[in-house]
Parts: structure tokens; C-alpha cells; sequence
């Protein structure tokens, strides 16, 4: 299978390439404000473009800054999309016009040997014209001039795009008023665009935790190169990024998130915005490994994740990170699993992520609890089950009448749920509930999974 054409979004910072990126892409994938800086690492998403298939790629601002500080370990990641890729989209503001930072980077750009497209943004109505004329001298060619945000001189700029790669187009996007792609944005993956098929979806991984755990060293790690910007500093991570990249035959995709502190400290906009984004990927992973930092395990916050996951009804795993720095290993480790109680026999693994060390342990886990996540119980296998734990315990009476319960069925896995038909639902108390579920997991080896287990009133539905 011949590998997508590679197009990196460019530009100084505040110009609308995240914007220009979700329009490409049709989603709201990356974070968007009007804040210059709030995109530090690099966000790559397949796309289509006029039929082609291509992979886009968004990048921090361009920036001078000096050596070790986080701009020039963003400038870094970017300098490094400009050589990966296969055309550079070069993004100028056209309504401030060229500016010094501008011509100095457009050099980059040329320097590369990259084929590249000047794109001229914020050109609505007659806005910006001044801007588009200057950005001749750039020495990158034509500017197309576009506005991401309304959408106008996209089908231009595919135009030059097909072009500049060398494509012929399959097909034109269908377009809406104003010259706008219609698409459906509001019930997609952080990151990507909708699969056709379900079934070759990769599993999605959320990497979670508290600010400076180790999250995105961890993905680095696992993708074998530095494709996150890391540091001491807290919060170096905006976006909820996906990586994919494949694990002993198994396709994945990593997405590292922005660290969560408690609800009442978020008080920054870049915040808040990093937040929902990691949030909204919890929403669609399969499995959640929650990071920890052994120098501080298991604060409020942790718990706060971990409970949040499990209502979202993810595979839970718990990732203990700089495990070679600590000293009372055995005390650390027992605390952690008698306080993660919201799931039996949830998976602790110790790993040091900036060592590389367990990293074998804890994909074994992850894979382990998503093919639990995903575990399906026969329902003559579950009924057996049901008249033993009845057997061994049976419910107790409510209002003078025994509760009885005839029959259960799993409708649905991801997460394991199941339904119990029982005389009384109301009058089964939570405690004999607790029984049935810590019975469940222990009989079919569910570990570490959140399950459902609602009661309806009725008879068997089948008996007939």
C-alpha cells in the first residue's frame, strides 16, 4: 500500500493553522483560540482532499526563542515536520501583512527543499488584500488567500495543493454555502477522522493523569522517538494528541493528554480548553492507563480520574511512573492498590517511562484489560452461574415477600453489561448487588473492568 503524501501546517504563532487543519479535516480536532501558543506539540490526522488521501500534520507557532526554553522545543518539533513532510502549507496573518518573523521562517522553509504553498488567512470579504501581494516576496510562490474560520478559498488552495503533490483529483468535495465543506464534526475522536470500518479501528489508549507524571515521556517511549515536547515544567502538554503505531501485531493509537488538576485551580483559558480535550478522550478511549508519580502517589486527584473513568465505563489501568527513583517500593505499591477500589483487581503496573523500563509489562496489561473490556459471556453459561451464587446466597425478603431473580442475559460488551429479571428490582438491596458483581468477576475472570448490572422486573423473556 503506497504511503499518503505528508503536508505540514506551518507558520507563526496566531496565524490559524489549527484552524485551517480542522477545516482540511473536516473535525474539530485541534484546540482553537484566539490565545498565540496554545498548540505546542505536533497533531497528525489522515485526510481527504478532493479524493487523495493525505496525512495532515499541525504544528506549534515558529517563534524565536532561546536554547532549552519550551518555544524552542516547539520550534524544534515544528523544524522537524517541515523535513518529514511531503509539502508545506507556509500560514501567514494576511491582515498584519509580512512581518520580520515571517520572511525568517518562510528561509527555513526554503532552505528544507520542500515543496511549500504560501496560504494568506484571514482574508474575508476584501481583508487582507495588502497582506497577499506582500507575501510574494517570501520567495515560496503564489499565495493562495483563504479564510479558514469561513471557509472561503479552500477549494482554491485544494486546487494548489493536488498540484503542488503532484495528485489529480478523484473527486471534488461536495460544498455548502460560501464554499464551505459540509461536514459533521461534533461526534468524532479527538484527533482523527470517522472510520468506515468499526472493526480496523486501532484500539485508542488514553495516556491520564496528573500534571507533570510522565505522560507524554511515556508515549515517547513507546513510539521510540521524541515525538512530544517533555520538560520538568507542568502543563507542557494542550492538546489530546494521537499517535498510532503497533504493538506485537496489534494496531493502536496512543492519545496523550493534558494533565488534570483539581477543577477549582483550572483557571487559565489554555487550561480549560486542555481539560475538556482530555476529557472528551477519556470519552472515546477503549482503555485508560492512569499515570501516577511515585513521589506523590495517589492524591485526590488521582482517585478524581480514576472515578471518571470508570462512569465513563473504560478500561481502567494504573501505570506506577518513576518506580527507580523511590525507595519504599512495597509501602507505596500496597497503598496504591488498597485505595484504588473503584475496580476490583484493577491492573498496577511499575514502570519509569524516562527509563524505558516495564514498558513491556504495562502494554501486556492494557491489551489484557481490553480484551476483558470486550469479553462476552455465553448466556446458558450465565444462567448456571446465576442459580450457584442464588445457591450459596439467597436475596433477602422485601415487604415480607422473597425477592426472586429467574434469569439474566448480557445484551452488550464495552463495557460487560447485564441484565437480571427479578420480582422486585427496587427491593434488592445494594449490598446483595455487590455480592452478584464481585461473584461475576471472579467466576468469568473480569478484572479491572467496570460492569454493568441493571434489574428489571418480569420473567424470563426467553421462557417461551
Amino acid at each position: 500500500m503506497p504511503q499518503k503524501p505528508t503536508i505540514a501546517i506551518v507558520g507563526r504563532p496566531n496565524v490559524g493553522k489549527s484552524t485551517l487543519f480542522n477545516r482540511l479535516t473536516g473535525r474539530r480536532s485541534a484546540l482553537v483560540s484566539d490565545m498565540p501558543g496554545l498548540t505546542r506539540d505536533r497533531r497528525e490526522t489522515d485526510a481527504e482532499i478532493d479524493g487523495q488521501s493525505v496525512l495532515l500534520v499541525d504544528t506549534a507557532g515558529l517563534e524565536e526563542a532561546s536554547s532549552g526554553s519550551i518555544p524552542a522545543r516547539m520550534r524544534e518539533q515544528s523544524e522537524q515536520a517541515i523535513h518529514a513532510a511531503d509539502l508545506v502549507l507556509f500560514v501567514i496573518d494576511a491582515r498584519e501583512g509580512i512581518t520580520p518573523a515571517d520572511s525568517q521562517f518562510a528561509s527555513i522553509v526554503r532552505r528544507s527543499g520542500r515543496p511549500a504553498v504560501v496560504v494568506a488567512n484571514k482574508c474575508e470579504g476584501r481583508q487582507g488584500i495588502d497582506g497577499v501581494y506582500e507575501a510574494f516576496e517570501l520567495g515560496l510562490g503564489e499565495p493562495v488567500a483563504i479564510s479558514a474560520e469561513h471557509g472561503e478559498g479552500i477549494g482554491e488552495l485544494h486546487a494548489d495543493i493536488i498540484s503542488a503533490l503532484g495528485l489529480k483529483p478523484l473527486r471534488t468535495a461536495k460544498r455548502g454555502r460560501r464554499g464551505k465543506q459540509r461536514t459533521d464534526d461534533d461526534q468524532d475522536e479527538p484527533g482523527e477522522v470517522q472510520e468506515a470500518a468499526p472493526a480496523a479501528r486501532p484500539i485508542r489508549i488514553a495516556i491520564v493523569g496528573r500534571p507533570n507524571a510522565g505522560k507524554s515521556t511515556l508515549v515517547n517511549a513507546l513510539l521510540g522517538e521524541e515525538r512530544m515536547i517533555t520538560g520538568p515544567e507542568p502543563g507542557l502538554t494542550r492538546d489530546a494528541i494521537a499517535s498510532d503505531f503497533e504493538w506485537q501485531g496489534r494496531q493502536l493509537r496512543l492519545f496523550d493528554t493534558a494533565g488534570l488538576r483539581r477543577k477549582s485551580r483550572v483557571q487559565e483559558r489554555a487550561e480549560k480548553l486542555s481539560t475538556s480535550d482530555t476529557i472528551r478522550a477519556i470519552r472515546f478511549a477503549e482503555v485508560v492507563v492512569l499515570m501516577v508519580d511515585a513521589e506523590a502517589p495517589l492524591e485526590h486527584q488521582d482517585l478524581a480520574i480514576a472515578d471518571l473513568v470508570v462512569k465513563e465505563g473504560r478500561a481502567l489501568v494504573v501505570a506506577i511512573n518513576k518506580w527507580d527513583v523511590i525507595d519504599e517500593k512495597q509501602q507505596v505499591l500496597k497503598t496504591i492498590r488498597d485505595t484504588v477500589a473503584q475496580v476490583p483487581g484493577v491492573p498496577v503496573v511499575q514502570i519509569s517511562a524516562l527509563a524505558e523500563r516495564g514498558l513491556e509489562k504495562l502494554m501486556t496489561a492494557t491489551l489484557k484489560a481490553h480484551d476483558v473490556w470486550n469479553r462476552r459471556v455465553s448466556t446458558a453459561e450465565l444462567n448456571q452461574w446465576l442459580r450457584e451464587a442464588i445457591a450459596r446466597h439467597t436475596p433477602p425478603a422485601a415487604k415480607g415477600r422473597r425477592i426472586r431473580i429467574r434469569y439474566m442475559t448480557q445484551p452488550s460488551t464495552r463495557p460487560p453489561t447485564f441484565i437480571a429479571f427479578c420480582s422486585q428490582p427496587k427491593g434488592l438491596p445494594r449490598s446483595y448487588l455487590r455480592y452478584l458483581m464481585n461473584s461475576l468477576r471472579q467466576a468469568f475472570d473480569l478484572p479491572g473492568t467496570p460492569l454493568r448490572l441493571s434489574l428489571r422486573k418480569g420473567d424470563n423473556p426467553y421462557a417461551k
